[in-house]
């Protein structure tokens, strides 16, 4: 089971390895011809370098966040993070900011391979929020869906990108556990 990033990494696992015989994952993070924008690196680079985590994470936010929300400007956008954001919840976040970077950097490498999913053998549940508003997980699943050999894509209609792990894990949860069972 994967999300996001982890999805990405199971999927690449899952490439020609038998020893998968059931994968389940949630809004991977797949980039088909740059649909995952990695225009924000430079500038989030920058803040990293002088230490500045709340502007990277802006960076970040705005980068990478649902579409509507990408021309919010910047001041803003600092402003409102700490506001939505719980002092504890931001303060882990801000410390995954280098790591983050490493996961953005592997999926621009990946970008435009998902052909090669083709060659996974496992059973794969694709899974995905109704309420994600990213066009790249649209484009994703899509493609996924299309080159996988044995796909079954399921969506959750309330649920967005962190829906799996902050608004209705148990529901996924029984989801990707009926998967898992099924046989």
């Amino acid at each position: 089971m994967g999300h996001s990033y982890g999805g990405l990494v199971a999927l690449e696992s899952a490439r020609n390895n038998p020893a998968f015989s059931k994968l389940a994952v949630y809004e991977p993070g797949v980039s088909i011809g740059g649909s995952i924008r990695t225009d924000w690196v430079p500038r989030y680079e920058q803040a990293l370098a002088k230490r500045k985590f709340l502007d990277a994470f802006v960076e970040f936010s705005l980068g990478t966040g649902p579409d509507r929300a990408r021309a919010t400007p910047r001041w803003l956008m600092k402003l409102l993070l700490p506001l939505f954001i719980k002092a504890d919840r931001r303060k882990l976040m801000l410390g995954l900011l280098g790591e983050n970077l490493r996961e953005h950097r592997e999926i621009t490498r990946l970008d435009g391979s998902h052909e090669s999913y083709r060659e996974i053998q496992a059973k794969v549940l694709l899974l995905y929020g109704g309420k994600t508003q990213s066009g790249w997980v649209t484009l994703a699943i899509a493609r996924l869906s299309a080159v996988l050999l044995h796909a079954e894509t399921k969506v959750f209609p309330r649920l967005d990108h962190f829906g799996i792990d902050q608004k209705a894990p148990a529901e996924v949860a029984e989801t990707v556990g009926g998967f898992f069972q099924a046989d």
